[in-house]
């Protein structure tokens, strides 16, 4: 918005005739054709392009401004006046009312200001006399308070109203409510269940996996962007593409089919609206053309659209559709930004299938929990499960909850809500909690009751009617960047215990260190770097060794081998095993046998640096 503040001795206006636009607009009472006012400032208004998606801050601030001028001119008469010509791209009529009307409603109800309105959509003609003083001409430009820019859902609105009661499910067919239960054996459920009541999103000091995302040159801040978005260099690069490729390959053998759809939609879209609404996240709004588009926070857009157009019969079902979603986006808070834990723009891998009715449904949500623990288990992580669900959706079937705490084989905590508030009924989570005592969800599952029928999804029957199948929104690892934050905050963890932090071995960037003693070995270690399996590279710099040795700890490198002449002439090879801490002899074959074993089912790229460590660059100084 665009503001002229004019202290006047006097002004008045006149209408002089109607506009194309005056016939859509409300009509306005006779007596604001004409007006006039003394000793007023006089806000002369153009209410810009997108002023009205954030009207609310827009114009708040403006009355502020205003405000606070007049306060400085020292009148107590305010007279706002529409004024297209202060910007070049203008709301829509009906917006800039809407925007300008709310300004004088702040104004007449939270100050004392006498304020007058002359009538938008009219060609008018003015008079004024201006005082000569230094703050008698003051332009502002107002664009409103940076948290109130994005679009806030219902459903955010809906996570501060729910009401939740809590239970730990145990895998003997136990039901107990949390506050009678003895957290003594599981202090991560303890932790997880205290952050569910009252933990704070915010970090009051950064966490630990920021300093070791960037002492190990894997991810970081890029200044040049919005914040929540990143910089991945070749190492960070290298495991997140592994991470996304191993996720993909066990959507693949589940059976899903991968699809690819658009990162922006139809803010108007008559479907894409209503689901928009419903989801717990804060969007980012963009205009192309003349029309208003959104960016997506998750696959559930495209994908919904696929599946209305797709024909189906119960023959199909269920049905699995999976997208890699490299880019998603979320305008979380700014004080809610951590790290690569919650960040506004991520990679999100996400399946939607669609079942035939609820046993199917929770069937495949079952199988899909089992996918889930597998991840978590292939990424050796330390994980506690949550399962949340409306309490009479519950109590239909509690042995399925109970089912859920057996396949895991320890308790998970349960959220028992009074009506449902979302489009599911329930929920499973597995969370990690980090050096801080928070916690972090991981992989979701959540059986979508509505969505469905809303967006027009049917499939024919066996009876050869049209029915709405149910759906399940899946994301079995959760988002690739928040997986590498649980890996990391987890070995903070380690380290923290005076214990050894590791990579899992499939994700090391670098799998075999060699490391020459002298210059003229660097040949032998080309040679043997031919002969073995894995991420291998060489220590060449002009370093002493004890340097070397102490950079390759620094890099939580998993295999160190020091090649000097007595190595080369041996048939067994000392290598450094870091999970186990100790040096142990062996021969390439058994060194080729434990990578082999190591990387059994999982995804496998080679080096994204030059082998040789003296022709890398520093990518952060």
């Amino acid at each position: 918005m665009r503001i002229l503040l004019l202290h006047a001795d006097r002004f008045s206006y006149f209408v002089t005739g109607e506009t194309s636009i005056t016939g859509s607009l409300d009509p306005v009472p006779d007596e604001t054709l004409q007006g006039a006012c003394e000793e007023a400032l006089v806000c002369m208004m153009a209410v810009e392009e997108g002023d009205a998606d954030r009207a609310a801050s827009v114009s708040r601030s403006a009355a502020r401004e205003i405000a606070a001028h007049a306060k400085q001119v020292k009148t107590g008469r305010v007279m706002i006046y529409p004024y297209a010509h202060l910007a070049t791209s203008l709301e829509s009529p009906r917006g800039a009312v809407k925007v300008m009307t709310a300004v004088a409603l702040l104004l007449k109800n939270e100050t004392d200001l006498e304020v007058q309105a002359a009538p938008f959509g009219y060609y008018k003609g003015f008079e004024i006399k201006v005082k000569g003083h230094p703050l008698s001409e003051h332009g502002r430009t107002v664009t409103g308070a940076e948290e109130d820019d994005e679009v806030v859902s219902s459903a955010v609105k809906a996570e501060k109203e729910k009401r939740s009661e809590w239970f730990l499910l145990t895998p003997d067919g136990q039901k107990i409510p949390a506050a009678e239960f003895d957290f003594s054996g599981t202090p991560d459920l303890e932790k997880f269940f205290a952050y569910e009541l009252g933990g704070s999103r915010q970090s009051d000091e950064p966490p630990p996996h920021i300093r070791l995302m960037q002492e190990h040159e894997l991810v970081d801040y890029e200044p040049g962007s919005d914040q929540g978005n990143f910089r991945w260099y070749p190492k960070g690069y290298l495991m997140k593409k592994l991470l996304e490729e191993q996720i993909s390959n066990m959507m693949a053998d589940y059976g899903a089919m991968q699809v690819e759809t658009p990162i922006m939609y139809d803010f108007d879209h008559p479907s894409l609206s209503k689901y928009m609404d419903k989801f717990p996240a804060r969007h980012y709004v963009l205009r192309s053309d003349k029309g208003k588009y959104f960016l997506r926070f998750a696959a559930c857009f495209g994908q919904y659209l696929i599946k209305h157009d797709m024909k189906m019969s119960h023959k199909h079902l269920p049905l699995r559709l999976y997208e890699l979603t490299h880019f998603s986006f979320r305008r979380e808070q700014s004080g809610e930004l951590t790290g690569l834990k919650r960040l506004r723009t991520f990679t999100m891998p996400d399946m939607h299938t669609l079942c035939s009715d609820v046993a199917s449904a929770k069937q495949e949500m079952l199988n899909q929990v089992d996918l889930s623990y597998r991840w978590m288990d292939l990424l050796d992580y330390s994980y506690v499960v949550a399962l949340r669900a409306v309490r009479e959706f519950f109590e239909e079937d509690p042995e399925y909850g109970f089912e859920i705490a057996r396949r895991l084989g320890r308790p998970i905590l349960l959220e028992l809500w009074d009506r449902r508030y979302f489009y599911f009924v329930t929920k499973f989570e597995t969370n990690v909690i980090d050096s801080q005592g928070k916690a972090a969800a991981l992989s979701t599952v959540q059986i979508d009751v509505e969505n469905p029928a809303e967006m027009g999804i049917s499939y024919t029957d066996r009876d050869g009617s049209d029915q709405h199948p149910l759906m399940l929104h899946t994301s079995v690892s959760g988002s690739i960047d928040r997986n590498l934050y649980a890996i990391l905050e987890q070995q903070a963890i380690r380290m923290a215990r005076s214990q050894k932090a590791h990579l899992p071995f499939w994700l090391a960037p670098t799998q075999i260190r060699l490391i020459p003693v002298k210059e003229h070995h660097v040949d032998q270690c080309r040679a043997l770097s031919q002969s073995l399996r894995g991420r291998v590279d060489i220590d060449d710099r002009n370093e002493t060794l004890g340097k070397r040795i102490r950079g390759a700890e620094k890099e939580w490198i998993p295999l160190v081998i020091v090649l000097g002449d007595r190595e080369i002439e041996s048939e067994s090879l000392p290598v450094r095993v870091r999970t186990v801490g100790s040096e142990q002899r062996m021969t390439v074959s058994e060194i080729n046998e434990l990578v082999t074993a190591e990387m059994e089912g999982k995804a496998y790229r080679g080096r994204n640096l030059p082998e040789l460590l003296s022709l890398r660059p520093t990518f952060r100084g």
